[in-house]
């Protein structure tokens, strides 16, 4: 694998690697991974090769690997310890992966995690949002048809790379959770650590604070909210790039009542204990390739609210402890008040959103990416576009 982001940088990318590297063992997959070095790194890791690199301008959380070291490493891997390459990211990790491919002539997915055309403007904003868009989907294009499959997360996400002109055959295949982790957590616990009333309503966000991520649109719902004499609190968990504009946003709006913010948790034990503290978890981002912090919230018996919109539509499809309300913070507000006011919410819905998220289970998942790297390794066979478990891509 290789990939220009991994932990410690947090983001759906690194999370997703995480997640299937810590399970493709059990299906006879072993994995090494190559990412840029951060500093801090466990000295003791295991089959991770790191990049020495340098800040990216303006993004001070991400690294960007050497071009000539990170070369040199590849060039040194031995062809016959591989059978596959998995390219997890369109940047230095994309060539790098390509190049692998021309020199062994080893078989290569590419998984395309990020609807960049909906993001390069948010980072570039003095360029043209049209040419940046197009030249996204180019590059897009272009790059997935210099391999042998494409992995995406959703099937809105196929059915975008279709209009890209992709050709490569598509795969439908999002990352799983570890469902177990996510439903021991102390809410209370929780709550008392933070400072948090041990019974006012709370809707939980978790995820970066970045722009694409809508949050500006969960204020204004957090405001509406209060209009209807709702007690609810807000609560965002996370960091990035929106946060101090975030927080000058609840000050001037004089919203600190109502909207509090708790930075990044640890996975391992903040963040399980974080869901259960909450009684909806609401999302509002327009772009997201798949949204596992929905799985996650669920997983911990918290139903949701958000906008169905691209990959989130997948993985709120038919569940009865999501509500999806309209593009509107009146309408989403009073979805959320609603909720809140279910009696069922903690009997019902929590029943019935720990049983959807059991279905998206990161060891069923890791054996469909088994079962994909397995026929790409295979002479001759050329995987057909599908989801891996023999539906046709949408799109």
């Amino acid at each position: 694998m290789l990939s220009d982001v991994y932990f410690p940088r947090i983001n759906g990318v690194s999370t997703s690697i995480e997640t299937f590297r810590r399970q493709l063992p059990a299906q006879g997959i072993a994995t090494e991974l190559l990412a840029p070095a951060y500093g801090g790194e466990p000295v003791d890791e295991v089959d991770i090769l790191r990049i020495q690199g340098r800040p990216v301008p303006g993004d001070p959380e991400d690294r960007l690997m050497r071009w000539r070291e990170a070369c040199r490493v590849v060039d040194r891997l031995p062809p016959g310890d591989y059978d596959a390459i998995h390219i997890q990211t369109p940047f230095l990790a994309h060539y790098l992966g390509t190049r692998l491919r021309r020199r062994h002539g080893l078989p290569t997915v590419v998984t395309y995690h990020t609807l960049f055309e909906d993001y390069l403007h948010h980072y570039a904003p003095w360029l043209p949002k049209a040419g940046l868009r197009a030249l996204a989907r180019q590059l897009s294009c272009r790059q997935c048809n210099a391999v042998d499959a494409v992995i995406a997360p959703s099937s809105a996400m196929a059915a975008r790379l279709r209009d890209y002109g992709v050709r490569t055959p598509i795969h439908i295949l999002p990352t799983g959770i570890p469902v177990a982790h996510y439903a021991n957590g102390d809410g209370a616990r929780f709550r008392a650590r933070h400072g948090l009333d041990p019974v006012r309503p709370l809707a939980l966000y978790v995820g970066r604070l970045a722009f694409e991520k809508n949050l500006h649109f969960l204020l204004d719902v957090a405001e509406q909210a209060r209009q209807r004499q709702s007690p609810v609190q807000l609560l965002l968990a996370g960091d990035g790039p929106a946060n101090a504009p975030l927080r000058a946003a609840v000050e001037r709006r004089g919203l600190s009542d109502c909207v509090g913010f708790v930075g990044y948790l640890s996975r391992e034990d903040e963040l399980p204990d974080c869901y259960a503290a909450a009684d909806a978890f609401v999302f509002a981002s327009k772009t997201e390739t798949q949204g596992l912090v929905l799985l996650e919230a669920m997983a911990a018996g918290v139903p949701v609210v958000c906008l169905a919109e691209m990959g989130v539509r997948d993985v709120v499809a038919g569940c009865p402890a999501a509500r999806t309300p309209p593009a509107e913070p009146g309408a989403f507000a009073e979805a959320l008040v609603d909720l809140l006011a279910d009696p069922a919410r903690e009997t019902t819905l929590a029943e019935a959103a720990r049983a959807h998220a059991a279905e998206w289970s990161d060891a069923a998942m890791a054996e469909r990416l088994a079962t994909l790297y397995r026929q790409l390794a295979v002479p001759g066979v050329r995987a057909v576009s599908g989801d891996l478990n023999g539906k046709p891509v949408q799109g």
